[in-house]
């Protein structure tokens, strides 16, 4: 493991192997840097692969208040960490809409991989409130009702299957990551990138959504191709729910990376 420090001072945690032209990996809710590993892995042997720890997660240090361009400050260090840039990004679920946002920053990203974002075009998908609602529920102690709000609301995960995971043995990990819930809400909700700041992405991405991809998850990769300047869209022979299907996206996205 190797850390970085932001703009702000946060110390954000990562890790690198392989060699190569750098793949930076950004995650999304209930996520760390341990999320992309398996993936990362099948690239390796082509290029340097950096997974990190957003921050309040893993290893990574958190600073108040929170604002998502601390979040495009951290990406844009861990870049500089390892290469300098520009660099390739892989974005997963809310970490897709936080690296479209670092590329209408114009961030040191030289192409995109944004695999089943969580943002329709032209639409927020968290509700205004919601941030301020799950901070809420965590400032009181509560991070149990925030994870289930999130999952209920935000996900649309249906009540009685949320209750069932009370008692999962991953729970108290995902209690652990409550109070960045209102991070990811404020991503794909107040912060979300309009249609204006999609046109305005200068560089190369595609977005990818899995064979079996959850409810709206295609239709809104499909838009989202459509809205950006050099998008593409494909739809993978594996992967299913939300889930990443490794050796079925290493290929796609190593071809891109490698044009």
């Amino acid at each position: 493991m190797y850390t970085t420090t932001s703009a702000d001072g946060t110390r954000i945690a990562y890790e690198q192997a392989g060699s190569g032209a750098p793949v930076v990996f950004v995650t999304g809710a209930f996520n760390d840097r341990r999320t992309c590993a398996p993936l990362a892995k099948l690239l390796e042997d082509r290029f340097t692969v950096v997974t990190y720890d957003r921050r309040g997660k893993g290893d990574s240090g958190d600073t108040a208040p929170y604002a998502v361009e601390r979040e495009i400050e951290d990406l844009a260090a861990v870049i500089a960490a390892v290469d300098g840039g520009p660099a390739n990004v892989f974005g997963f679920s809310s970490g897709a809409v936080l690296a479209l946002k670092a590329a209408v920053a114009r961030a040191a990203i030289r192409r995109l991989a944004l695999y089943e974002a969580p943002y329709r075009v032209g639409a927020d998908v968290a509700t205004a409130d919601m941030p301020d609602r799950l901070a809420g529920l965590v400032a009181a102690g509560r991070r149990g009702d925030a994870v289930e709000l999130f999952q209920t609301e935000v996900v649309g995960l249906p009540a009685e299957l949320v209750a069932r995971l009370r008692n999962a043995p991953f729970r108290p990990a995902l209690e652990a990551m409550a109070p960045t819930l209102a991070y990811e809400t404020t991503i794909t909700g107040p912060a979300a990138p309009t249609a204006a700041e999609l046109a305005a992405v200068a560089v190369p991405a595609v977005v990818l959504n899995g064979a079996e991809a959850w409810g709206p998850m295609e239709e809104w990769a499909i838009a989202l191709a459509e809205a950006l300047p050099q998008g593409r869209h494909v739809r993978l022979s594996g992967g299913e729910n939300h889930d990443i299907d490794p050796e079925a996206t290493a290929p796609v996205i190593a071809e891109h990376f490698a044009t």
